[in-house]
């Protein structure tokens, strides 16, 4: 169960509200080009967004928060980045080691913060699912001045559980390239007129060189954070508790017995062409990615494998 903000009880089935399958199938019969949707309906608004301004956050027509953008990353952010997952391998590593502000926390890993990890660089959710499993982490890990990556529809789920969480934070809008807030579902003839999106050869994956415009999810919230750690200046990329191939195992937060689906796992050539993409972007722009888990699939594509606790020289 979770406890909304207007103080009633909210049943949970399957990681979210029975009431938000219902919202979901119901944004179906608006057809496949409008049938994300669902994300912000009924009651969230995401106003003002120009070329010049993040907008602001309404829900139930009150204003929640100011969006920041990718300047406010960019104030942050080194030379250096790490997208730290949520994986199994990541129990095993150490993280101390990490500077502040150098790790960009991905779900299940802001459970590190205070212990591992004194300050990220930021933390970015994608999946509202588990912001209903686990707000109670979010609540206690996530500090008021950490910079929130968060996408609509994990917006929406912490407005309708407590909506006085988002209020004063920083939060930067992870919005979907090709299913964009407020506008329907992009065609690939769409995709090639925007100057600021990278296609592979098929057109199947994608990346994006200006993420205030939009990212290119690909089955991993690590493909978003991606994309933000290369626009944000950064000249190394590090992964770790990005194993990939392991997801259907038990995150390193979990218990055996206690796992929330995942299909990452389903999505792994998917998610390895997405980052390849985005790894033959960097190597033309200077940006170097790299690996700093032995088990991660990420060795697939190529990824120099390299201890967490060396730097780029």
């Amino acid at each position: 169960m979770s406890r909304a903000s207007t103080g009633t009880t909210v049943l949970v089935k399957g990681n979210r509200p029975l009431w938000r399958g219902v919202v979901k199938l119901a944004c179906r019969l608006l057809g496949h080009e409008r049938a994300h949707y669902h994300s912000w309906l009924p009651w969230l608004k995401i106003s003002g967004r120009t070329p010049l301004q993040a907008g602001a956050v309404h829900f139930h027509g009150r204003k929640i928060v100011d969006l920041c953008g990718l300047g406010e990353l960019k104030a942050r952010a080194g030379e250096r980045i790490v997208i730290v997952g949520s994986g199994p391998s990541i129990k095993d590593a150490d993280l101390s080691g990490l500077p502040p502000r150098t790790a960009i926390l991905l779900n299940g890993a802001i459970s590190l913060i205070g212990q591992d990890i004194a300050m990220p660089l930021a933390v970015a959710i994608e999946d509202e699912r588990f912001v209903w499993r686990h707000f109670d982490m979010i609540r206690n890990k996530i500090g008021k001045d950490t910079l929130c990556l968060l996408a609509p529809g994990v917006i929406r789920a912490l407005c309708e559980i407590d909506s006085d969480w988002l209020r004063g934070r920083h939060v930067i809008l992870i919005d979907d390239v090709r299913k964009p807030y407020g506008l329907p579902r992009r065609s690939f003839d769409d995709l090639l007129d925007l100057d600021f999106a990278v296609l592979s050869l098929d057109e199947t994956n994608g990346f994006s060189i200006d993420p205030d415009k939009g990212v290119f999810q690909g089955g991993s919230v690590a493909i978003s954070a991606l994309q933000y750690a290369i626009a944000a200046g950064a000249r190394e990329i590090g992964f770790i508790g990005v194993d990939i191939s392991n997801a259907d195992g038990p995150r390193f937060y979990e218990q055996a017995g206690n796992v929330a689906f995942s299909g990452i796992a389903g999505a792994e050539a998917r998610i390895l062409a997405h980052i390849a993409l985005a790894k033959a972007y960097g190597e033309q722009h200077g940006v170097r990615l790299v690996n700093h888990s032995e088990v991660s699939a990420l060795a697939l594509i190529g990824l120099e494998s390299q201890p967490l606790d060396q730097t780029r020289s």
